[in-house]
């Protein structure tokens, strides 16, 4: 467990330290929407590398997604290497209530088709306004979940050891979530679900399929086991992101020189 860490999600305090942190390291502010719970918000950092995307906070009752991100802003992490886009806190009323749906009692993640609430309208119309990234890394949790495991959508290269090494990164925190079946997919292997860039309700869009639909080749979403303690949910998000983005920029790197 990080040291220090409290098991418990401080909203009020997080948006002001998040918000100082990233204006201190250079990060631009973009406010999408204001909501009863406060505002609803982007951040960017233009760099020279590939532009990656990575969100958390999408569900009120899964805290370890926003904290891991101020953990890695806080470590430096999101460098000039890369062009950053970053959205901590997505659903701001359901952060402040703890629950896994909206105040208006709206699971966002499931309206990127119909864009019917207003802060998946704010979201989507900034998405879209902005240049694809070539990576959308999304960090939720599981309450049923006793592993790690992750869903790639892929629209390129397959690249199998790009799993195992975020496997392997999370590790000393987690295992693979295992059995024949993972939240109701058959995996590819332990704790890895290959899915199609199609929504397994056709009208319920999450972010990762409205991001795949727009053309971004590649996204992770991270699920953390809920049950554990909140210091190691927050760790294993952070070093999966630094497993991933290291593997992907190397990758960029590799290909830009090649061609």
């Amino acid at each position: 467990m990080l040291a220090g860490m409290s098991e418990v999600f401080d909203w009020s305090g997080f948006l002001p330290e998040f918000g100082a942190e990233a204006a201190r390291r250079g990060f631009l502010r973009h406010d999408l929407l204001e909501t009863a719970a406060g505002p609803l918000v982007a951040w960017e950092r233009s760099g020279a590398g590939p532009r990656v995307y990575v969100s958390a906070g999408m569900h009120g009752d899964e805290p370890a997604g926003p904290l891991a991100m101020l953990e890695l802003l806080r470590g430096g992490f999101f460098h000039e290497g890369v062009d950053w886009a970053l959205c901590p806190a997505l659903n701001p009323t359901g952060l402040a209530r703890g629950t896994r749906e909206s105040g208006c009692g709206r699971d966002l993640n499931r309206d990127y088709l119909k864009k019917e609430t207003r802060e998946v309208r704010a979201h989507a119309a900034w998405l879209e306004s902005r240049p694809l990234p070539v990576l959308f890394v999304s960090l939720h949790e599981d309450w049923e979940a006793r592993g790690f495991y992750f869903y790639e959508i892929n629209l390129g290269a397959d690249r199998p050891w790009r799993a195992e090494g975020v496997l392997e990164a999370v590790s000393p925190w987690f295992p693979a979530e295992g059995g024949p079946e993972i939240d109701g997919h058959e995996p590819r292997g332990p704790g890895w679900i290959y899915h199609e860039a199609e929504a397994d309700v056709p009208e319920g869009w999450p972010e990762a399929i409205f991001l795949a639909k727009l053309g971004c080749p590649l996204s992770f979403t991270f699920e953390t086991p809920s049950p554990a303690c909140l210091g190691d949910r927050i760790a294993a998000h952070v070093a999966a992101v630094k497993a991933l983005v290291a593997h992907e920029t190397r990758s960029e790197r590799a290909d830009s020189s090649v061609g």
